[in-house]
């Protein structure tokens, strides 16, 4: 992974930070993604937010859409896998 130790932003008039491509791309931050940003002494952190329910659910709905996958393709799909991955840590049934 590449480190980054500086970098540079504006804050613009309403208050809001762009925060540079080169560190969202290594701290994996997208866009709509929620951050805390924690005071520490004069200086602040911002880092990815806890992932919670909600953010679960929107990222969840973010990587469906991108698939194109219908809902029956999409269950269906994880019914397969589902089967695939009992097999693979069961085995077949004796009889």
């Amino acid at each position: 992974m590449e480190t980054v130790k500086t970098a540079v932003a504006e804050i613009k008039s309403r208050g809001q930070l762009t925060i540079p491509k080169k560190i969202r791309d290594i701290s994996h931050l997208e866009e709509g993604q929620v951050v805390s940003i924690i005071l520490v002494g004069d200086s602040v952190i911002i880092t990815p937010k806890r992932l919670e329910l909600d953010e679960a659910r929107r990222q969840i709905r973010r990587i469906i859409k991108a698939s194109g996958l219908s809902e029956e393709e999409l269950l269906t799909g994880l019914k397969e896998e589902r089967e695939k991955l009992y097999k693979e840590t069961y085995g077949k049934k004796k009889v």
